[in-house]
């Protein structure tokens, strides 16, 4: 069967977009079984026959006898896969519905789609995957309460494809679809991917995907200093986690005389971030009963999220995602490299600090993973400390901190800086400057009116 032609913008738009869970390019009929059996134990998906994996169309001709091997392959398949057909612009486009007879079994075996590429199950992998086929996907199901155009929210959709590095050469609701967002019958309707990255208010609809942080003042958890509830699409509550996380917790500046000054941070920022969007990306949504959460204590940082533990599953191994779409649309941001290397990245991010490598607390109902403070850190920290007790006998004022933060930015400072930021007089500027001078944290540059104060080299700041 043929289908209706694919207009040249949408072949544009796809050839942008690049291949994904349900895109995939090839050159010749090498291999096609295994990308239609991928697709048809997945959730479907279309093959682009004429198109190389660096996106160049290569053309292909057709004729009755291509397509017929084509019918072939998927006849030949354990059970048959259901295909159809459509010709433009000298591309042949194979559509593979989702099967509903999994799994499905090519001579070469059987596989699955995982974002851009087609992997073969273990042997584990089959087991699961033949007991769980029945099983509903969070992020595939349509939210019937979702009311398109009145709930969706065309800034969100244009900031992801902003993030995304993708250009609008079609409809807003094409494009929806052809992120997987939503599906178009009569009317378009919204999946709850669709809804946790594209609606006005995602927890209107789905409450619990809020990202509960909080900062504790003791190991035990049981005195807060600080506690916020962060909500909005899974972007923004990547962000805003991250932010939270930045306010509250510390960062040592180095300063050794070149023009920029060293951070070393308290934790593993950049594996943590790695985290956060593992733990919005594979949390079990269906749970509705519990948050996800951020704790920091005065020791760790822990990220806990609700998830039914696979019993296949061994972390750092296997590569397991329990929501396809939205795993889809964060591989698409370039926030997180390929499925399956999360692990791997962040001991790489934890090893980069000097910080212990995290570790992983997981049973049947929760993941929990620990981050650990950077031994850099807590090293400048303690020589700080030392220096400070050593040389001043107390804490450094707020203001004298100021100060430094002045000189950090700046490089100097001068005794009219000075006064200007804090709107006190020369002579009062000088008693700071013979302060700081006897604490041994500065020095004296210059003479007269030329006279100007830096930081003594290794002099290190911690906030």
């Amino acid at each position: 069967m043929v289908c209706k032609k694919m207009n040249k913008n949408e072949l544009n738009f796809i050839l942008q977009e690049g291949e994904g869970l349900k895109i995939e390019f090839k050159e010749s009929l090498n291999k096609l079984d295994k990308e239609m059996t991928a697709f048809a134990n997945s959730e479907g998906g279309r093959i682009f026959l004429g198109i190389s994996d660096d996106k160049k169309i290569k053309g292909i001709k057709t004729n009755n006898k291509l397509k017929s091997q084509i019918q072939d392959m998927a006849r030949n398949c354990d059970p048959k896969i259901n295909i159809k057909l459509e010709e433009t612009n000298n591309i042949l486009i194979i559509h593979v519905k989702e099967g509903t007879d999994k799994p499905y079994k090519c001579s070469a075996g059987f596989y699955l789609r995982q974002g851009p590429n087609s992997q073969k199950m273990t042997r584990n992998e089959i087991f699961n995957f033949a007991v769980n086929t029945g099983k509903i996907r969070f992020d595939e199901q349509i939210e019937n309460k979702f009311n398109y155009p009145t709930d969706f929210d065309r800034t969100k959709l244009n900031l992801y494809l902003n993030l995304a590095k993708i250009s609008k050469t079609i409809s807003n609701e094409k494009i929806l679809i052809e992120l997987n967002a939503a599906r178009k019958n009569k009317k378009l309707k919204f999946n709850n991917a669709g809804v946790l990255f594209f609606a006005k208010n995602p927890q209107k609809l789905i409450s619990h995907s809020v990202f509960t942080s909080v900062l504790f003042k003791d190991n035990e958890g049981s005195d807060v200093i600080d506690r916020q509830e962060i909500d909005g699409n899974l972007i923004q509550i990547t962000e805003d986690v991250m932010k939270f996380i930045k306010k509250n917790t510390r960062v040592a500046y180095k300063f050794t005389g070149k023009p920029q000054r060293e951070n070393v941070y308290e934790y593993p920022q950049e594996a943590i971030r790695e985290a956060v969007i593992n733990s919005v990306m594979h949390r079990d949504y269906f749970e509705s009963g519990h948050n996800n959460i951020l704790r920091i204590f005065p020791d760790k940082l822990t990220i806990t999220n609700v998830w039914i533990k696979p019993s296949w599953f061994k972390p750092g191994r296997d590569t397991f995602r329990r929501n396809k779409i939205i795993a889809n649309l964060f591989l698409r941001t370039g926030w997180i490299e390929k499925i399956g290397s999360g692990f791997e990245r962040m001991t790489s991010f934890c090893k980069e600090i000097n910080a212990p490598v995290f570790k992983l607390d997981l049973d049947e109902k929760y993941f929990r993973i620990i981050f650990f403070k950077s031994k850099d850190y807590l090293d400048l920290a303690s020589k700080v400390d030392a220096k400070v007790d050593a040389k001043v006998d107390a804490k450094l004022t707020s203001k004298e901190r100021k100060i430094i933060d002045f000189v950090l930015q700046n490089k100097k400072i001068t005794s009219s800086q000075l006064q200007n930021l804090f709107g006190i007089s020369r002579e009062m500027a000088n008693r700071y400057f013979k302060k700081l001078l006897k604490k041994g944290l500065f020095l004296r540059k210059g003479s007269g009116k030329s006279t100007y104060y830096i930081l003594k080299s290794k002099v290190i700041k911690i906030d």
